[in-house]
């Protein structure tokens, strides 16, 4: 795996809109940049979901379950483009089609590495085969499973800290879609806090989050 510490992402408002650029580093130096994001579900034809446990290399919360693949977009890369460039670094696989479900807006802190995760996170959904071929980066992910969508909610409220804190909110926004298209600047429910433009934040460090 290379490290993609110095990799640029788009700093955002809590609408979604560009306001500047900054590296994966700084963007998840505490306190924290709002910055985009996506996190893609692969879905088989029974509805589980491709989970993915986060290798033990991983800056933010390594090894713990998260959904299928996470990453940012480089500024004025397409979120498709972002996600398949992720899909194939970390699984082995890909193209897929990518259908936007929502965007999920959080903020975890990392008790482990003390990181930081505030994004603007666009939930992206990928209907596949059950033979989708895979070739998991051991230096990405230490294990896959596949998983029912509503049992894993369940399973997140009894065992929260051995699922990234996200995890959740992404699922939920499955469960419960507001479509916008994968490269829509905006879109989805939100749940908890108010940031000051209005908009709501979840404080999602060790919890399940945004349901």
């Amino acid at each position: 795996m290379k490290s993609r510490e110095g990799h640029l992402v788009e700093l955002v408002d809590d609408t979604g809109q560009v306001l500047g650029e900054a590296t994966v580093a700084a963007a998840h130096q505490a306190p924290g940049q709002l910055h985009r994001a996506f996190s893609v579900l692969l879905v088989d034809p029974d509805g589980r979901v491709l989970l993915q446990r986060r290798a033990e290399v991983k800056t933010r919360f390594p090894l713990r379950w998260a959904n299928s693949c996470c990453g940012h977009p480089l500024p004025g890369e397409s979120l498709a483009e972002a996600a398949n460039r992720r899909l194939a670094e970390e699984l082995g696989t890909g193209p897929v089609s990518l259908t936007g479900v929502g965007v999920y807006l959080y903020y975890a802190e990392d008790p482990a590495t003390g990181r930081v995760e505030f994004e603007y996170d666009h939930v992206l959904r990928a209907d596949v085969p059950v033979d989708l071929p895979l070739a998991p980066d051991p230096d990405e992910v230490a294990e896959l499973r596949w998983a029912d969508p509503t049992r894993l909610l369940a399973e997140i409220d009894a065992d929260p800290r051995a699922y990234a804190p996200w995890l959740g909110g992404v699922v939920s926004r499955l469960l419960h879609p507001a479509p916008a298209g994968p490269d829509a600047p905006a879109g989805g429910p939100r749940a908890a806090s108010a940031t000051p433009s209005g908009h709501r934040v979840d404080h999602a460090s060790e919890r399940s989050g945004g349901r």
